[in-house]
């Protein structure tokens, strides 16, 4: 049954993937794709580590999948906040 639940929400992640992926496409300003993009990724990503946790069943993994998810969750948190300041820089110029 932990199979069962570990794939649909591996599924429902790479749904969240191809979301952010198509916002990042047909948005319109850099600040809406900068959001599609964290947003859709990083929720995407819990989705998938946690169904990939499941489906492994291990501790460890699971310890290791999660520490990598949240490395994952600050980065793109200071990339996202790095490119937006650079944009607004660049604007006032």
């Amino acid at each position: 049954m932990s199979d069962l639940i570990g794939l649909a929400l591996v599924l429902l992640g790479l749904t969240f993937f191809v979301a952010g992926s198509i916002g990042v496409l047909r948005l319109p300003d850099l600040h809406s794709r900068l959001h599609a993009l964290t947003k859709a990724d990083n929720l995407g990503l819990g989705l998938l580590c946690t169904g990939l946790a499941l489906i492994d069943g291990g501790v460890l993994n699971a310890v290791k999948l999660f520490l990598v998810w949240l490395l994952v969750l600050a980065a793109s948190a200071a990339a996202a906040h790095m490119i937006a300041q650079q944009a607004m820089r660049q604007e006032r110029k």
